[in-house]
């Protein structure tokens, strides 16, 4: 049977728009392919702080630069960082196997511990199907988070007692960023004490931060941290024989409040002395 002009018309046809759909599909692999090498670019020059000649970040100069929306810039910027630790997704997006659209979404909650799970699941799905994954998977690891929160606040602790020799023992268990900042201020501490004039001996760092929480807590007090009660209630009461006080041999000797004899040529200034902390 001889085929009419109008049935081969619309296979050419057919055919023509199948081929068009390919390039399309082809093209907008390239893009992506492109897309996770200018994202490799941005986290080198991000990582080396190249934007920083007077822009306020990294996205402030590709909007400037390149002439990104900010939000995208910053979107570009995040997503490229992600990426630094996310290396299947970045190869997926390299290949072109997924969507720049997708690997954004997916960069949301991707770690290196579900991302292959994730690849997966931007693979099968549509970047509208990704999206709705996504935003399920925040709100499980929010509640997962908020609930994690809950549990560290709650088991926050600060033990502090004497051991059998009167040295104070400390052990503790501080928030994330609770902890962050004591460690800045011990870190700043140590600095004070030991950059500026460096002993003979050199302490180890046990002993620095030892040390360091010394000069923290004096610092507190010295500098009111209850403006409201000053004076009598926050002193460190040391008892000292008038001897040793006098003489620079002295017999006498020295107590802290609890019975613990310490040498007077230990302790802090007649500033720190002035203060007694009560519990």
């Amino acid at each position: 049977m001889i085929s009419s002009p109008e049935v081969h018309a619309t296979h050419e046809l057919v055919a023509d728009l199948d081929r068009l759909g390919d390039e399309i599909a082809e093209l907008s692999a390239h893009l992506d392919a492109a897309t996770a090498q200018l994202l490799d670019l941005i986290r080198e020059f991000d990582a080396r702080d190249g934007w920083n000649t007077g822009f306020r970040s990294c996205a402030a100069w590709l909007s400037w630069r390149v002439g990104l929306d900010p939000g995208a810039a910053r979107e570009r910027v995040r997503v490229a960082r992600a990426l630094g630790s996310l290396p299947r997704l970045a190869h997926a997006l390299a290949r072109g196997e997924l969507s720049y659209a997708k690997v954004r979404a997916l960069t949301r909650v991707a770690t290196p511990e579900t991302e292959e799970r994730l690849l997966a699941v931007g693979k099968a799905g549509t970047a509208e199907h990704v999206e709705s994954i996504v935003r399920g998977w925040r709100r499980v690891n929010e509640i997962a988070e908020a609930r994690d929160t809950f549990q560290r606040h709650r088991s926050r602790a600060l033990h502090i007692y004497k051991d059998e020799d009167g040295m104070v023992v400390i052990r503790g268990r501080l928030a994330p960023e609770v902890g962050a900042v004591v460690m800045k201020a011990l870190e700043a501490a140590r600095e004070t004490l030991y950059q500026s004039s460096l002993p003979e001996v050199t302490p180890t760092i046990a002993q620095q931060q030892a040390d360091a929480i010394a000069l923290v807590a004096e610092t507190a007090l010295h500098r009111g941290i209850d403006p409201g009660n000053a004076g009598d209630r926050y002193q460190v009461v040391v008892h000292v024989d008038a001897p040793v006080l006098a003489d620079t041999d002295p017999l006498g000797q020295s107590v802290l409040e609890g019975d613990t004899h310490v040498s007077y040529e230990t302790l802090p200034d007649q500033a720190t002395l002035s203060t007694r902390t009560t519990s």
